[in-house]
């Protein structure tokens, strides 16, 4: 199935104490570009985002945008250094007794001790979040498929519309041909009954030099090379799945052969024709660079 380079997904997953936000977009691009846009949080998930990705696209710019919220009001806890408080303490009690003053330690005075209370983030279990937010890409990217499917659809069908002007263009190169010689071969004979002046026409010379001017000006190569390709490139629009490539280097070859029968065109229909083939040419290659 034809797919385009353009396209938008996005998802939204919770299990009731997380929430996470998937926005996904696309546009063309030789290549796969990746750029991700994750909470610190959720960087250790990173290569495993980018493992999802590339079973889903082949080629884009591809912009991921994910949000992560923690819904639960117990996200911190506190705790104390049993250990720490028990040298506070003891050591207290020594000092009391070698100087001999009164031990007034209080529990407020040692919780405010340094490193007695300490607050700490509750530990996240990875493998239920990466769960989730594997469901949430999933499902993004699902979306942003089904996008860029819709639109490949609308560009096949204005590409085979191309094909058929472009087919309409070599057909015509292909049956004005015949009709150039045969002018050609009666303009030559009238110049040269009017130069001869009613004497014997050197019928062999005629044919000689009409011969020399059709090989000049034969574009049989050409125009079978192009309506092979027009058909390889119609048959690669209905098969699909990452042929975007594949097209480019066709349309690089049919401008390859417009620009060969142009050079050898020496009538104005065929110039007029070719240029025409070449302008729709040049529409196919530009609307090509959307397709994966």
């Amino acid at each position: 199935m034809l797919k385009s380079m353009t396209g938008f997904g996005r998802s939204e997953k919770t299990d009731g104490k997380r929430k996470i936000i998937v926005e996904i977009k696309s546009v063309n691009h030789r290549y796969l570009d990746t750029n991700i846009k994750i909470p610190k949080k959720l960087n250790f998930f990173e290569a495993g985002v980018r493992v999802c990705l590339k079973n889903y696209i082949q080629r884009g710019k591809i912009d991921i945008y994910i949000v992560y919220e923690d819904l639960t009001e117990n996200t911190i806890c506190l705790k104390y250094n049993e250990g720490l408080v028990r040298e506070y303490i003891a050591y207290a009690k020594e000092i009391a007794q070698q100087f001999d003053i009164k031990n007034d330690v209080t529990v407020k005075e040692i919780m405010g001790y340094p490193e007695v209370l300490t607050m700490e983030e509750k530990t996240i279990d990875e493998d239920s979040l990466w769960l989730l937010l594997e469901q949430a890409i999933i499902e993004a990217l699902e979306n942003l498929i089904e996008t860029r499917i819709q639109e490949g659809e609308n560009l096949k069908r204005d590409l085979c519309q191309k094909l058929d002007n472009m087919l309409s263009h070599v057909l015509y190169v292909e049956e004005r041909s015949p009709e150039i010689l045969l002018e050609y071969h009666e303009k030559l004979e009238n110049k040269v009954k009017e130069l001869l002046q009613g004497s014997d026409l050197e019928e062999d010379r005629i044919i000689t030099e009409v011969t020399l001017y059709a090989d000049k000006i034969c574009v049989d190569e050409e125009v079978v090379r192009l309506k092979s390709h027009i058909e390889n490139m119609r048959a690669a629009l209905l098969e699909g799945n990452g042929v975007g490539r594949k097209l480019d280097f066709l349309a690089q070859e049919m401008n390859r052969e417009a620009n060969t029968i142009l050079s050898k065109s020496n009538d104005l229909a065929i110039t007029n024709r070719a240029i025409d083939l070449k302008t729709e040419i040049e529409k196919v290659r530009e609307q090509i660079q959307n397709i994966e």
